[in-house]
């Protein structure tokens, strides 16, 4: 029987045939190198996102706010990240961080709406 070692520190594997690591500690230190940096990648985005609809919904007043770009920017605001667009009759794109988009509107004025809870 061939002796089986740890992928993660070389230590000799006891126990099942089909263990893979010598411990938890081993295969979690494994799976994290191995996943780092999509998981980075992934999370940088998802802060990016968060914060994007934290700001939303701090300058949300009621249920329609217009408010000036530049306010949205200097709140730390990246324009560049959203989770989807949808496109009205009247063919206005509607950029959504989660629950809360907002239009562009002419004269770098931004109008700020909340999405509507569906049943």
């Amino acid at each position: 029987m061939e002796k089986r070692t740890c992928p993660e520190c070389g230590e000799i594997i006891k126990g099942r045939v089909d263990k893979k690591f010598c411990s938890d500690m081993c295969r979690n230190a494994f799976n994290n190198k191995v996943n780092s940096d999509s998981t980075n990648y992934v999370r940088n985005i998802n802060n990016i996102l968060r914060k994007n609809r934290r700001v939303l919904e701090e300058n949300l007043q009621g249920e329609k706010t217009t408010l000036g770009k530049q306010k949205l920017i200097d709140k730390g605001f990246n324009f560049k990240y959203f989770t989807h667009q949808t496109i009205t009759k009247n063919n206005h794109t509607y950029i959504w961080c989660y629950e809360f988009g907002y239009l562009p509107l002419d004269k770098d004025l931004i109008l700020i709406v909340k999405r509507k809870q569906e049943n």
